[in-house]
């Protein structure tokens, strides 16, 4: 069955309807021009983009989107390829790898492609480059992340807080934990020759007026060593590198050198006697003096 669509009578004007109407009067259908329809924001399976109540696109996740996560970058890609390519031909810390040129036969990518996975792998300590001599399986290292707790530390400071704190209560629950494991599995035999030379050594810097901070970072290293743990040294070493980076933005120290070098004397002493009370009671005091330099006024 057909309809007749209305004509106006011989004579009359057709009435004119503004292109609002038109379009209202159209049926919405996605994908057509007038698609969305007007006020409000209507949403598609797929479209990526609705409307407001005021007719401004807003950008949206679609569902297929949510569904697939960010895809690596090629650059990404080739850093595993390379990470696979050294776990594959069981190379370790040290070894040499393959030239630029054999990498770039083996992986079969470009050369900026390539550079590029090298640079970021360098950054993270896996690879390293040593410029006249070649590339080497990088050794195990936390100097970025020295780098970014300083910058971040600098920030705090200079925003009025003291973020520095955090980083020295988790060294002092470390070293806590860890000289009572140094003194049950080493016993009186913790305390080595080359820690008592440090702490003498320490003690004659105290005398001549000032500890050196690479005398105390020696003591907390030799401390810990009979653990035979690499990675213990490299995160103490690493928070120690921290605060001494940003010490001479902090106030005055309120102890004296003989003062520094008694409380490190009194940890040795523990450690020497194989008393594990001792030991952490040393270490709280050790840390006290720290942590009062570190603290602020409003904080009491």
């Amino acid at each position: 069955m057909r309809y007749l669509r209305s004509v106006p009578a011989h004579g009359q004007e057709r009435p004119e309807r503004s292109r609002h109407d038109r379009a209202a009067a159209r049926p919405h259908r996605p994908g057509s021009a007038t698609w969305p329809p007007p006020g409000g924001t209507t949403r598609t399976s797929g479209t990526p983009e609705g409307r407001n109540d005021a007719g401004t696109p807003v950008r949206r996740r679609t569902a297929a989107a949510a569904a697939n996560p960010r895809r690596p970058s090629r650059t990404d890609e080739v850093q595993q390829q390379i990470k696979h390519l050294i776990l594959e031909r069981g190379l370790t810390a040290g070894d040499p790898m393959p030239t630029e040129l054999e990498l770039l036969e083996e992986i079969n990518v470009s050369r900026n492609s390539l550079r590029e996975a090298l640079k970021a792998l360098q950054a993270v300590g896996i690879v390293e480059i040593r410029h006249g001599f070649g590339m080497y399986v990088g050794t195990m290292s936390l100097v970025s992340l020295v780098d970014e707790l300083t910058f971040h530390g600098r920030m705090s400071l200079q925003a009025g807080r003291n973020d520095l704190r955090h980083l020295v209560q988790i060294r002092e629950v470390l070293e806590s934990g860890l000289i009572q494991q140094v003194i049950r599995e080493r016993g009186t035999g913790a305390a080595g020759d080359e820690l008592t030379g440090v702490m003498e050594q320490m003690e004659a810097e105290a005398r001549a007026g000032a500890v050196s901070a690479e005398t105390d970072k020696r003591f907390h290293e030799l401390l810990y060593q009979p653990l035979g743990n690499p990675l213990v040294i490299q995160l103490l070493a690493a928070f120690w590198d921290v605060y001494h980076a940003l010490h001479a933005e902090l106030d005055e120290a309120d102890e004296t050198p003989a003062e520094i070098a008694a409380r490190h004397r009194r940890v040795y002493d523990a450690v020497r006697a194989g008393d594990v009370e001792e030991s952490i009671a040393a270490l709280n005091e050790h840390f006290s003096g720290i942590r009062r330099r570190l603290s602020r006024p409003e904080d009491g």
